[in-house]
């Protein structure tokens, strides 16, 4: 009960102050923030999928991913989603929080009424380690040998 109200007041304060909700703070006030107007921010991850004239996203933040349900033609360009090719862009939604959707099944989204790019994210650039490549090199090469140490030994034990 006590850690029920501190997650409750810690989540207020962090409101009042920031104006802004995380992922993990929404999912512990789930029953308080029902039904209530929240802004929430974080990486556009995945790809869109879209519903005829709406779109679901999932954005990312520290503590985790919610499910958005946005207007296609009110959806500002987003240049990047997140994956392992890139960074995604950065969104501000604002919108209605539901605990328990009963539009989609039950599920835990933001309906949102306003969504922005803050930033806009980038593509990943992958380096190859040299230290990393002569490890993976030796050990294939160590691999080798052994197969054909033991390769040469099952046949020595075939002739006699």
């Amino acid at each position: 009960m006590r850690i029920d109200v501190f997650m409750l007041m810690l989540t207020l304060v962090s409101t009042c102050l920031f104006g802004q909700e995380s992922s993990v703070g929404l999912i512990a006030n789930a029953k308080q923030l029902d039904g209530r107007e929240v802004e929430f921010v974080g990486e556009a991850i995945g790809e869109p999928m879209r519903r005829g004239d709406h779109v679901w996203l999932n954005l990312l933040d520290s503590g985790g991913a919610l499910g958005i349900w946005a207007n296609r033609a009110e959806l500002p360009a987003i240049r990047y989603f997140g994956s392992s090719a890139a960074q995604g862009d950065t969104l501000r939604v604002r919108g209605i929080f539901h605990r328990s959707c009963p539009e989609h099944g039950g599920d835990l989204d933001i309906h949102a009424a306003a969504l922005e790019v803050v930033t806009t994210g980038e593509l990943k650039l992958e380096t190859l380690h040299a230290g990393r490549m002569a490890l993976a090199a030796g050990l294939l090469l160590s691999a080798a040998v052994a197969f054909l140490l033991w390769r040469a030994r099952q046949k020595g034990r075939e002739r006699v």
